[in-house]
């Protein structure tokens, strides 16, 4: 049986990424890195699919100017690289119609809060943890949901609770949630993303 393709979109470090990439190698997901784009030349996304062997590609205003060619070119280079769904990773531009349609229910996001809390324009990173602790939420955690064309709105697939600890910082929040997205990462793929 032929094993699913995933594209992956990351904008920074490629944490999740390279989760993705161990979990195929492993064979804990029964899938295949087809392709990595970023928006970002200097992502460690990019270095860390190439470090894996994956396909590795740069879409930005600054490669493509006209955001219709662009979207055009990123489209194109997923047909070409057999994508059956596509994976956002720390992705923080908004996807194209023209992508949103022809993936329609096969792209996921994965955000370190519980949406519908702390989700939206601006809401990312650092900004996120931050909020939970001014708010003075105990508990926090990951969400991974279906893409649409708003930032953080599309239906949730997989929710996992990480609690507040009483001394924590943004920073250390941060850590303790990367390190749950990871392991949820991974399981919600193989249960909920996957072909049967």
């Amino acid at each position: 049986m032929k094993k699913t393709n995933i594209a992956v979109f990351a904008s920074g470090g490629g944490s999740g990424l390279q989760a993705i990439i161990d979990a195929c190698k492993s064979g804990a997901l029964d899938a295949n890195v087809c392709a990595v784009i970023s928006n970002n030349s200097k992502s460690m996304a990019l270095q860390r699919a190439r470090d894996a062997g994956a396909p590795a590609f740069h879409f930005s205003a600054k490669t493509i100017p006209d955001p219709q060619a662009l979207a055009a070119a990123m489209l194109e280079t997923l047909r070409q690289a057999n994508t059956d769904i596509i994976f956002l990773c720390g992705y923080l531009k908004k996807i194209d119609a023209s992508i949103l349609q022809a993936y329609q229910g096969r792209m996921y996001n994965i955000h370190p809060s519980l949406l519908p809390k702390y989700g939206g324009q601006g809401m990312f990173g650092i900004h996120i943890h931050t909020a939970v602790l001014a708010a003075g939420e105990r508990e926090t955690g990951i969400t991974i949901h279906r893409v649409d064309p708003e930032y953080d709105t599309g239906e949730i697939i997989a929710q996992c609770t990480v609690a507040v600890e009483p001394d924590d910082t943004p920073e250390t929040l941060a850590a303790r949630v990367l390190a749950q997205e990871h392991i949820f990462l991974v399981e919600t793929l193989r249960k909920h993303c996957l072909r049967p």
